[in-house]
């Protein structure tokens, strides 16, 4: 059974351990289409009020860590526009009828992060929507899994994960700011792989810690205009990404290494997105917040 955010329980057996199931899917990834459903919070977030009337864009938000944000900033009260590629829209739907099932507005947008444009089309769209931007959730990622590490990754690879993971964060940020008020926050995706790069994922390890990078200083820059910049560092977790980019023989055991012996759900990475997008975080810039499972970010 399910249980709340905020009824008491052992973090280890909270999920099952490591978490994950046993089969592929294909690129990019649809949650229908996953032998484990990922949790999101659907049955379990529980709302304050925290974000109440603001604006949102989370990238990346039909499935994974940006469905559960998504569900979460929702049910604080903030309407969202969610970006997702073609190929996920079903799933962006599905993230949209749980934004307005908590009574909010919801507009989906597919879009291929990679081309500037597209990214600034995403701002627009959002201030024809809402007017303004409080928030801005830059969480859409790429990365490809490689065994043989370095020899095997190839120029089209590096080029699409920078470009889709740090490439897409610098142009939605330029594009977004002008149209953010003073109190409005910026929230990146970074990873512990930005911390403690695998040789499997050495392009998407080296591209997490562009984004920690860049968010620290974005902060110092920002701050002067009231907008804020922080990052949520996820360890290992339970997203369509993961059997959509990695072999079946490293599935059964994904999150295991986490000192906490399992993968995270997506539900569990939601709370500190709510955190840094609230004004509870009101004295925080420039900082990582790590969501690992006991692996150290320092």
């Amino acid at each position: 059974m399910t249980q709340d955010q905020f009824t008491q329980q052992d973090p280890t057996k909270q999920h099952a351990a490591p978490g994950s199931g046993d089969t592929t899917v294909e690129y990019p990834g649809r949650t229908g289409d996953m032998d484990v459903r990922p949790d999101h919070g659907e049955h379990s977030y529980r709302g304050l009020g925290r974000l109440q009337g603001k604006k949102a864009v989370i990238t990346g938000g039909d499935s994974g860590i940006g469905r559960a944000v998504a569900i979460a900033f929702a049910r604080e009260g903030a309407d969202v526009l969610i970006t997702c590629l073609e190929a996920e829209e079903d799933d962006a739907q599905e993230t949209a009828r749980w934004v307005v099932d908590a009574g909010r507005q919801a507009v989906t947008m597919p879009a291929d992060l990679r081309d500037e444009q597209r990214c600034r089309a995403v701002i627009d769209r959002t201030v024809r929507e809402f007017g303004q931007i409080d928030v801005l959730v830059s969480n859409a990622a790429y990365q490809m899994s490689q065994d043989s590490g370095l020899e095997a990754i190839t120029t089209e690879q590096f080029d699409r994960v920078m470009k889709t993971n740090v490439y897409a964060l610098f142009w939605l940020c330029k594009a977004a700011v002008p149209h953010m008020p003073p109190g409005s926050t910026i929230i990146t995706s970074s990873s512990v792989q930005a911390f403690q790069p695998s040789p499997h994922l050495m392009d998407y390890a080296a591209s997490k810690a562009a984004i920690v990078n860049f968010t620290k200083a974005l902060g110092h820059d920002l701050i002067e205009r009231g907008i804020r910049a922080n990052s949520v560092a996820p360890g290992p977790v339970w997203t369509p990404l993961i059997p959509a980019t990695m072999p079946e023989d490293k599935l059964k055991s994904f999150g295991a290494q986490a000192p906490m012996g399992r993968a995270a759900q997506p539900a569990e990475l939601a709370p500190f997105y709510v955190f840094l997008a609230s004004q509870e975080s009101s004295y925080m810039t420039s900082e990582v917040l790590g969501v690992t499972g006991g692996s150290p970010i320092t």
